[in-house]
């Protein structure tokens, strides 16, 4: 509930500091004295538009602050923390506009976009002004208020969880179905490619040694040549191994007068050895090497056609099988992405199932209380002094598909004269109307208002005497379940207060002042006796405003 509103330099308004209290508050005061202050103070702390010319003249800027006490609203509660905003059960709403036209907003003394401020002070304050836009001429609200009243809200959530879900999957189907003709082509080019290196038998040993083995037999002729030639050159009469071994005999003669040539000694034996080794492995290279030019030939067309399949994917022979394997992986993900939109379409069509079965069952419960509320309201408005009035709730279907919030919208439809026909509530009635209509719902709603302050600006217009006295009435029933701030100027609604602010004017030097006072009990009988008297209070008006009093508690 709003526990205190503080205003700095506001147009008449030079500092005000009012606290509220639990119930139903009224405020009054003559025509033109300011009361309309007190509203746009607040409009401005839920983030509604602002403007320089607000700011009092000769400063440089004006201040709004609105303390809410929100202990026990969850809603808010939950919001502000999801915002990053809360502080332990009280929310502080503050605005300050310059004189420059630009303005700030704070949430807890955080600052905000208004977007965050109008969000926070829409589940704080619901208010039925005259001469605006009406929260209750929203097709939104209208669909919140019955869905509210049928307690259908936890379905509708429901139902709004199960269509983003849709909506997200049918987002993901139409992705993977615009490029299904892409991949479709991507998948049998890659099919082609690994169907030839599957058909070319590759073999890693192969593939590591067959350029070698081809210039091998591309020159088995020279090989051969070069080869015999070291051979003979290492174990001819004079060649390498003999003169090793002569040189050996000699160095042994040396050893057994100077032993210090023993490690030469070593050397020398250890290079006959392996000159040894050597000739032995070049006889069985000779034995194992033939000219066979069929072999040659066959090497020569292998290597070509490998050769050709690391060119067209652009790799060494070596990596060919690798390459093999990652076209079998992309095949594997083609086909996975395949197996995905079917697992996605099967989501969808449970979903959609879902949604039929939630939305039946919405649609009933809305049917059977729109019904139940358009009577209920059409009896509220005849109380009121809207005579000949009906109420109706209308359901208009949806075209067909899955929609937010069911597959109806929501209207509230209106006729103010016997014979009319139904209208949108917006196209028919005025500022006065839609307010007692807005009080009619809210009396029958009463358990499941969304906000805990409700505000009704000069509810009474256009009624008098008993019907007054029945909005009075209304208004006080009402405030057992929320706080009520209403603006009137007939003492049958102001009797019913439990608080009552009274709104002046005031001439002060070369300036004007606007005050709220707080009001004590005689204090009330006094302005009560003004409303019903006029200017002049006597014992007659005063005991009238007495017995007002006595009779509204």
């Amino acid at each position: 509930m709003l526990s205190g509103l503080s205003v700095k330099n506001l147009a008449v308004v030079e500092e005000l500091n009012l606290s509220f209290k639990s119930g139903m508050s009224v405020i009054t005061g003559e025509t033109g004295s300011g009361k309309s202050i007190i509203l746009q103070a607040l409009n401005l702390a839920l983030g509604h538009r602002s403007d320089a010319t607000l700011v009092r003249y000769g400063q440089d800027k004006a201040e709004v602050s609105a303390i809410f006490d929100v202990f026990k609203q969850k809603k808010i509660q939950n919001y502000l923390k999801e915002q990053s905003l809360d502080a332990d059960g009280e929310c502080i709403l503050r605005r300050i506009i310059s004189s420059d036209g630009r303005s700030r907003a704070f949430v807890n003394g955080i600052n905000v976009p208004l977007s965050v401020m109008r969000s926070v002070g829409e589940l704080l304050i619901n208010m039925h002004a005259q001469n605006e836009h009406q929260l209750l001429l929203s097709s939104n609200q209208q669909r919140e208020l019955l869905d509210a009243y049928a307690k259908n809200s936890k379905l509708c959530n429901t139902i709004n969880v199960c269509v983003s879900e849709y909506n997200t999957i049918s987002n993901q189907i139409s992705e993977l179905n615009s490029s299904q003709a892409f991949k479709q082509q991507q998948q049998e080019l890659l099919q082609h490619q690994w169907q030839e290196l599957k058909d070319a038998m590759l073999n890693q040993n192969e593939l590591d040694t067959i350029e070698n083995d081809f210039k091998t037999s591309a020159n088995i002729g020279s090989l051969i040549e070069k080869t015999a030639q070291l051979l003979n050159q290492l174990e001819c009469e004079s060649g390498v191994n003999t003169q090793l071994l002569n040189t050996l005999n000699t160095i042994n003669q040396v050893l057994e007068i100077d032993e210090k040539l023993a490690p030469i000694a070593e050397l020398l034996n250890s290079a006959q050895v392996q000159t040894q080794e050597a000739i032995y492995e070049l006889n069985n290279y000779l034995n194992g090497v033939s000219v066979d030019e069929k072999t040659a030939t066959e090497l020569e067309s292998r290597l070509g056609e490998l050769h050709d399949l690391s060119r067209k994917h652009n790799c060494q022979i070596t990596e060919l099988i690798n390459i093999k394997d990652k076209i079998a992986m992309a095949l594997e993900k083609i086909g996975g992405t395949n197996a995905s939109l079917d697992m996605l379409k099967q989501q969808k069509m449970a979903l959609t199932q879902q949604y039929q079965e939630y939305t039946k069952a919405l649609s009933k419960a809305r049917t059977d209380k729109s019904a139940l509320l358009s009577n209920l309201v059409t009896e509220e408005m005849q109380v009121l002094g809207m005579l000949g009035s009906s109420f109706k709730v209308d359901l208009p279907q949806k075209m067909q598909g899955v929609h937010y919030n069911g597959n109806e919208g929501v209207d509230f439809l209106v006729k103010t004269n016997m014979g009319d026909h139904f209208k949108p509530l917006k196209k028919v009635v005025s500022g006065g109307e839609l307010s007692r209509i807005s009080l009619a719902i809210s009396v029958i709603n009463s358990n499941s208002e969304n906000t805990p302050t409700l505000i009704f600006d000069e509810v009474d217009v256009g009624i008098s005497g008993a019907v007054a006295e029945v909005v009075g009435q209304k208004l006080k029933q009402l405030s057992k379940h929320y706080q009520i701030i209403c603006i009137t100027h007939l003492a049958q609604v102001v009797a019913f207060g439990h608080q009552h602010l009274r709104v002046q004017k005031t001439q002060e030097k070369d300036s004007t002042q606007t005050t709220v006072t707080q009001l004590s009990d005689n204090q009330r009988v006094d302005e009560i006796a003004r409303i019903l008297g006029g200017a002049t209070i006597t014992n007659k008006t005063r005991i009238a405003a007495e017995e007002m009093l006595a009779l509204s508690i």
